[in-house]
């Protein structure tokens, strides 16, 4: 990891990550990897110990701990119930490292949202009333394993816990689930816009009707509908 290292790279990810003072990203670390890079590196080491990856996770370095974590994905899609219970529970207890929006958006669905999809979903309500901006955006993310499966009450559910959430990546987070059940059942997230939107924040709106219609679009803009 450290011979790939590249500094133009990480110079341009410290600002797109907003590592800035006061940013959601604050002292973040970066490498200079690109993701495909990462992957690859994942694949490589299918078999690698929980141990491992769990002692990477904790790197001071945003490429190690995304690498880590597309590890867990893989250890996951692979493992047994077993295992797959593991790193979930693993993935919980670390969620202090999980803390910036591409490490979550890759993993919530294929480790939380797979593991708790035909089990109790107590959890994703925990976590969706956290301090923590990321368990928030975990718990909304999750969902997309739902989705993808044709499930979409916890979805709905807890964007509506979300309205009143003050950070602008649970907006974007929640609208792009939105749009991911419209992408399934146009019907089903056009009702339950129809009934929220006004109250919804405006860009949560903007990425739950991204793919609408123009003329659709602007009347739920405008206020319209």
């Amino acid at each position: 990891m450290r011979k790939l290292a590249n500094k133009k790279i990480a110079e341009h990810s410290q600002r797109f990550f907003k590592t800035g003072k006061g940013q959601y990203g604050e002292g973040d670390i970066f490498l200079g990897i690109r993701v495909p890079v990462l992957r690859k590196i994942a694949k490589k080491f299918r078999r690698i110990s929980l141990a491992e990856v769990s002692k990477l996770l904790e790197s001071k370095f945003h490429e190690e701990r995304l690498l880590s974590i597309l590890m867990l994905v893989n250890l996951f899609k692979s493992g047994d119930e077993d295992d797959q219970e593991l790193i979930y529970e693993l993935y919980l207890d670390k969620t202090k490292f999980i803390n910036n929006w591409d490490i979550v958006d890759i993993s919530a669905g294929n480790i939380v949202g797979a593991f708790l999809f035909e089990k109790d979903k107590a959890p994703l309500y925990r976590l969706v009333f956290s301090e923590n901006l990321w368990e928030r955006r975990i718990a909304i993310v999750a969902t997309f394993y739902f989705i993808r499966n044709d499930e979409f009450d916890d979805t709905l559910k807890i964007a509506e816990i979300l309205f009143t959430d003050k950070e602008d990546l649970i907006h974007k987070a929640v609208g792009w689930m939105l749009r991911e059940v419209g992408k399934r059942v146009i019907e089903i997230e056009e009702e339950f816009l129809e009934e929220h939107y006004l109250k919804m924040p405006r860009t949560m709106l903007r990425y739950a009707i991204e793919r609408f219609p123009e003329t659709r679009r602007k009347m739920y803009l405008k206020g319209q509908i």
